[in-house]
Order: C-alpha cells, then structure tokens, then sequence
C-alpha cells in the first residue's frame, strides 16, 4: 500500500473510531451537529445510519441507558470487579499524558466514549506518522493502540454489548454493535507496555483531538 493510501486508511478509520465515540458521549449543546459533519464524511453505510438515527436524540436518552441507575455503566471500572480503581486510573491517567490525549469532555477517564476517542486519536497521530514518512513513530503509536485496546477496551465493550442487548433499539445500541466488531475478544489481561513520549516524534506527540468538527474528519491539530 502506498504512503498516501495508508495515510487515507487511517484518517478514514480514525473519523469513524471518533464518531463511534461521540455516539456514545452524553447529547449536549452542539454534539448533534458534530454527528451530522463527522457522519457526513464517512463511507460506512452502517455508522453513517446510526448517527442519522441520532438526530432527534435527548439527553434523557442517554441517562436512561448510561445515567446513574440505568441499564449499563459505561466506565471500565465497572468491569474490573478485582482491580483497584484507583491503579485503574492512574494507569489510563499515565497513558493519555505519554501520548498528549486531553479529551474534551466532562467524562471520567474510564468512560468507554474517552477510551473509543483515544483509539481515534492514535489512529490519527499513525497518519501524521505515515504521512512524515516515520516508520518508527507508526510502529510504537500502532502498538499501543493495539495493546490499549487489548488491555482496556476489549473487556470493557465486549460486557457493555452484553448489557445493553436487550435494551431496545437506539443508536446507542447500534454504536455499541459496531464498536463490538471492531474490537477482537478479550484474553487474560496482558500488561500494558509503557511508552516514553520521548520515544514519539515532537510534531506527533504534540496533536490534540478536538472535541470540536473542525479541521478533517472533525480532528484538529
């Protein structure tokens, strides 16, 4: 594959791990038009069909389902009965902060939309990477992504899809159908590896992902 259709792949995979994540943020003043301008911009039929179902969604919606006292917890520390959730999110804690992730949401660290945007947000210093021509900053971001989502994400949807199953259709439950196939079943808990971001280039540790729908696929520099 060349440079420029990787860098293509991965911008495109990144805008739909970011959408997926956003679906599964609490409704707020101006998330229904950072849904319809991220949507607007993916090929994937399916994703493209959830945020539209989004449209006419309320905050009520999301409380019902992941509100105190609803259906499902979207926090990993939910899903780590034996883990101490302190260590729990120090580790996500050190991690965001080695690659410069400073999510824009009122959300705890845990919360499966933070952890699906930093997925997003790997995927999109991996095209910065490609597009520089720096093959070991896309090895050690690639990695990571891969051992995070292993390590964090996978427990966390994989009982978050088992939850809200039978909750009735939403988009929510949709956006948690994808995330599913995204991510491949958990195994034993492997450690996650750390990584210096001395390691990282100066340019590609320095990115931000916007909360905002400017910039391509909604993600700012």
């Amino acid at each position: 594959m060349s440079r420029k259709k990787a860098e293509a792949s991965l911008l495109a995979e990144a805008a739909e791990w970011r959408l997926i994540g956003l679906l599964l943020e609490r409704p707020r003043r101006g998330w229904h038009e950072e849904v319809a301008t991220l949507s607007s911009e993916l090929h994937g039929r399916d994703l493209r069909r959830c945020a539209a179902a989004a449209r006419s969604s309320k905050e009520g919606d999301y409380l019902r389902l992941f509100g105190p006292g609803g259906l499902a917890s979207p926090r990993e520390v939910a899903y780590q009965p034996f883990a101490d959730p302190g260590a729990l999110l120090a580790e996500l804690a050190a991690i965001y902060a080695a690659f410069g992730y400073r999510p824009h949401t009122e959300e705890p660290i845990d919360h499966i939309a933070v952890e699906v945007g930093f997925v997003g947000y790997l995927l999109l210093k991996e095209a910065f990477a490609a597009a520089r021509g720096d093959r070991a900053a896309v090895s050690t971001t690639a990695s990571a992504r891969r051992k995070f989502v292993e390590t964090h994400l996978a427990e966390l949807a994989g009982a978050f899809a088992r939850r809200v199953e039978n909750a009735g259709e939403s988009y929510m439950r949709t956006a948690v159908r994808l995330l599913a196939r995204r991510v491949p079943a958990r195994r034993a808990r492997p450690r996650l590896v750390s990584v210096d971001p001395d390691d990282l280039c100066g340019a590609c540790a320095g990115l931000e992902f916007g909360a905002t729908a400017g910039g391509a696929h909604g993600l700012t520099s």
